[in-house]
């Protein structure tokens, strides 16, 4: 089995450290055992006022960082919720379990479990309120209770406990909110706390208008808004005298709801505020002080690791992670990596890496538009003036780049001195070294962790027969990772990597074929001596291969053959290729005119109850918005 592998080559470079199940009783004394609380808000950068962000008004996480620690590098390894739940909630990279498709459920291997259910069965009481969004069915021994009531006062006298809250208040849903639905969730702010927003601060990736402006200072009101529900918590604490035995984490799910924020993998995506207060009992078990900064590089595969150090219980082998707390913290990691996979009817694969200071990200999509049309996204105002600015040309530098319908298949930046991460070195020749060995480092990591988006989505499913991909990936037979890898790496290569290409086009594992006709894809109208391997892909056994190929050849002008194929699998028995078969046609929806009458005729019947019902449709609704009348 590969995990085993996996495991000593991690430990060996830093990554994490595997602790025997032995190593820590599986038992401690309940005097020695904390509760402990997650505090979770959803879709927030440090936009904090103890994260020197003097605009935002955060009186009570101000206060909770005086009296706990605040982590300065603190990362979630998914940009968007589902992905980066997952991982939280099992310690195993969600690319690895083959959950990082959003709401792209997945079964959970064998041996896999939520880790509330260690603390479970070591005598805590676990509650969830509310939103659980793992991308698997969450097992029923989990929690002892996950609902809107769920709440650790529910347990019995004298039982520890583990409980999350989450917070919506701060969800890119509630950035457009307007009138009465805004007022309810703000209604506690006083005069003096509400935004002004010809205040607001704006990255250099925004124009400067009233709709952008007005849309910043909504989201910190919202902020304040949340920072009064973490109040209200804490003082709950307070008046059941449990404050003293709790240590207690607040923590966002991923970067802000905003454009360039969540869903994409640069700081503004991935870093998240993250603050752990530890009662005088327990203020050994800190890193510092209270009102202290700790620097230490931290990800969200580290939490589950970090919780069971902390109440001494053995980390379970298949955890990927580091703790960084209690008894088991290992040491510091060198790097965090993140993944970005497909979001709603977006197709994207984006892996990165950082370290303290560099930031280095692969697309593997760079045919592929910075700000992809996304129909739930779409509704955010600053997204749609962004879309009107760009069509009007009226957009300049790092605001022009946000829109730009392709991206560099690679980026590398100085995070330290370029914070917004908005000077790309990918191509500086004093950067080479850099470059190649960031390279490096997340090629690595992708073959030891088994990143199962290496295989289309639908041909993960394939592979897995029905059950959890990731059983799937660490077999030896129908995964040949390295090999799967190197094709894609080929694609945003240049035409250089022509004769590679086609080579690979006819290779025997689909997934080679696949990036092969991605890589073809990439390069555009350089691409045309493959015509022929192209239109022989489109009788390949495997639709990711066919459906790929279709949208190349489209784009060469061979609709005759290409289009058919496309408009086929739009009907096709299994709704991940109904799907996928509407995002390649949304991409050459230019050409397809000509099927109009056929693609709107499936639209009308698609009835967009259920996931993927859902996201076909609106693919295809949007590839009808650009066939224009």
């Amino acid at each position: 089995m590969h995990r085993i592998l996996t495991a000593k080559w991690l430990s060996v470079a830093g990554t994490f450290v595997v602790l025997a199940v032995t190593a820590v009783g599986g038992t401690a004394a309940a005097a020695d055992r904390p509760n402990v609380l997650w505090i979770t808000t959803e879709d927030l950068s440090p936009v904090l006022g103890c994260y020197g962000d003097e605009y935002a008004v955060t009186p009570n996480l101000d206060r909770l960082a005086d009296q706990g620690v605040r982590y300065s590098h603190a990362f979630a390894m998914a940009s968007v919720c589902t992905p980066a739940r997952s991982c939280l909630i099992t310690g195993i990279y969600s690319s690895s379990l083959g959950t990082q498709h959003l709401r792209g459920e997945q079964p959970l291997p064998e041996g896999v479990r939520c880790f509330p259910e260690y603390l479970r069965e070591a005598g805590y009481y676990c509650t969830n309120n509310v939103k659980e969004d793992y991308n698997f069915q969450t097992p029923k021994t989990a929690w002892d209770e996950s609902s809107n009531k769920a709440h650790w006062r529910g347990r019995k006298p004298g039982q520890p406990f583990f409980a999350v809250f989450n917070f919506m208040t701060t969800h890119q849903s509630r950035v457009r909110f307007r009138g009465e639905q805004l007022e309810q969730v703000t209604a506690r702010l006083k005069p003096e706390q509400r935004h002004d927003p010809a205040r607001a601060p704006l990255p250099p990736y925004y124009p400067d208008t009233p709709v952008v402006r007005r849309d910043m200072a909504q989201l910190y009101d919202l902020v304040t808004a949340m920072d009064y529900q973490v109040r209200d918590l804490l003082d709950q604490l307070d008046e059941d005298g449990v404050a003293d035995e709790t240590i207690v984490f607040f923590y966002a799910d991923h970067g802000s709801g905003i454009p360039r924020g969540k869903r994409f993998l640069h700081d503004s995506g991935t870093r998240v505020p993250m603050i752990v207060r530890f009662p005088e009992k327990y203020q050994h078990l800190a890193p510092g002080k209270p009102g202290t900064t700790c620097e230490r590089l931290v990800s969200f595969v580290d939490f589950a690791p970090t919780v069971l150090s902390l109440v001494g219980l053995p980390i379970p082998e298949t955890m990927q992670g580091t703790a960084f707390l209690g008894k088991q913290a290992g040491e510091p990691r060198e790097f965090v990596y993140a993944i970005r996979d497909r979001v709603d009817e977006v197709m994207e694969m984006s892996r990165s890496v950082r370290d303290r200071r560099w930031l280095y990200i692969r697309n593997y999509y760079p045919h592929r538009p910075r700000l992809q049309h996304s129909t739930y996204s779409e509704l955010t105002p600053t997204r749609q003036e962004l879309r009107r600015l760009a069509a009007a040309g009226e957009l300049t530098g790092a605001a022009a780049d946000l829109m730009r319908h392709t991206k560099p298949p690679e980026e590398l930046y100085d995070a330290e001195n370029d914070p917004h991460q908005v000077h790309n070195l990918a191509a500086e020749p004093e950067h080479a070294d850099r470059l190649i060995s960031m390279r490096a480092r997340l090629h690595t990591w992708m073959v030891a962790t088994r990143d199962t988006s290496l295989l289309p989505e639908v041909d993960m499913c394939r592979r897995s027969k029905g059950g959890s991909p990731y059983t799937m990936a660490q077999g030896e037979g129908p995964f040949h990772v390295a090999r799967v890898l190197n094709a894609a790496e080929l694609v945003g290569r240049g035409p250089g990597q022509l004769d590679n290409l086609r080579e690979a086009l006819g290779d025997r594992d689909t997934a080679v074929k696949f990036w092969a006709a991605t890589g073809l894809a990439a390069l555009g109208s350089q691409a045309a001596p493959a015509v022929d391997d192209l239109k022989a892909a489109l009788d390949d056994r495997a639709p990711d291969v066919r459906l790929a190929a279709a949208e190349v050849l489209a784009n060469l002008g061979h609709e005759d053959e290409a289009l058919p194929v496309l408009v086929e699998h739009l009907t096709d028995e299994d709704p991940r290729v109904r799907l996928t078969a509407a995002i390649h046609l949304a991409a050459v929806a230019e050409r397809a005119r000509s099927k109009r009458p056929q693609i709107e005729a499936i639209a009308r019947g698609i009835e967009p109850r259920g996931t993927f019902p859902m996201y076909t449709r609106w693919a295809l609704d949007y590839a009808l918005q650009k066939m224009g009348r």
